[in-house]
């Protein structure tokens, strides 16, 4: 049976932060429009900053629907769900901020990550909760965690910071149904 939780705290945080990946869904205003889901992963790069905040590193990545669509209401369900242990699902509900590398503020909220590489990050996303329950996860597969996906990282390192702009102007900088993203 599902609970409700006042904030973050103790086995949640813990069972989080262990998490070696989670889902981040989002969408635009109004009737129209694309839902979208995103997996994230690369341990270091979540953060529970306190019982009611907590923090990603979005790094570039083939679209920015999630960007587009906190811009435009800042709504957004984070999803956390156990693939080995016990069964069991977090989400968390709140309404989120962008932070691109090009605020004075990155580099503040980008230091309090534990990335190994933050050269690729293209902004970091805050979310104030105001929603944390979870639920069984009877129906989801038991998998085994084989390691972390190196790819994305040689991406970004075969990139210069030059290189990583243009990116993002041809190819984040709008959502697929034309919302913009910065």
């Amino acid at each position: 049976m599902g609970k409700v939780y006042p904030e973050i705290g103790g086995r949640l945080r813990e069972f989080i932060e262990a998490q070696p990946v989670f889902f981040v869904a989002s969408a635009p205003s109004g009737p129209d429009g694309h839902v979208n889901v995103s997996p994230k992963g690369m341990r270091g790069t979540f953060l529970v900053i306190d019982p009611l905040t907590v923090a990603w590193l979005d790094y570039h990545g083939s679209g920015a629907e999630t960007l587009a669509h906190l811009r435009e209401n800042g709504r957004v369900t984070v999803m956390f769900c156990a693939f080995t242990g016990p069964p069991k699902i977090v989400r968390l509900h709140g309404r989120g901020l962008t932070t691109p590398l090009t605020d004075p503020g990155f580099p503040a909220l980008l230091a309090a990550s534990r990335t190994r590489d933050p050269h690729a990050v293209r902004s970091v996303v805050t979310v104030a909760v105001d929603r944390v329950s979870d639920s069984c996860g009877y129906a989801v597969p038991l998998m085994d965690y084989r390691g972390e996906r190196d790819l994305l990282i040689e991406w970004g390192s075969r990139r210069t910071d030059e290189d990583l702009a243009a990116y993002r102007s041809r190819k984040n900088a709008a959502s697929i149904d034309g919302l913009p993203v910065f």
